[in-house]
């Protein structure tokens, strides 16, 4: 079976973390916390009970982004510029910022979708790039 010719449009990336992993990075190492989560990421993951399991979809989504955008985090980029926030119904969603905003620009990121799970001490996200079709 032939792909279609314009496949490559759609990126997918898919990434699996567990839950003390993060717990483990963000309460042993000075700093982490604020160099993986912006601000409004930190503040309402202060908000809720299970913070870790939260903290790791969190981080789990910033790669499977990172992975859609076929990339991996690049020189220049920051786990920042990738921020995940609430939507509509608590549905999360993807802000870029910094250098993997311009990238997503410069590519022609057309719509982005992403979706976060967790079970039994695993978080898990995968996000669907759709970009611009090439000229």
């Amino acid at each position: 079976m032939a792909l279609p010719a314009n496949s490559s449009r759609f990126r997918i990336g898919v990434d699996l973390v567990g839950v003390d992993r993060v717990a483990r990075l963000v309460t042993d190492h000075e700093g982490a916390l604020d160099e993986l989560f912006t601000e409004r990421e930190q503040a309402h993951w202060r908000r809720k009970r299970q913070r870790f399991q939260h903290l790791a979809g969190r981080f789990a989504a910033k790669e499977a982004v990172l992975k859609a955008f076929g990339t991996g985090l690049r020189q220049r980029m920051r786990w920042t510029d990738v921020e995940i926030i609430s939507g509509a119904g608590g549905r999360p969603e993807v802000l870029l910022h910094g250098e993997v905003a311009e990238q997503a620009r410069r590519r022609g990121l057309e719509d982005l979708d992403l979706s976060i799970s967790h079970a039994e001490g695993l978080a898990m996200a995968q996000a669907l790039a759709i970009w611009a079709p090439e000229r």
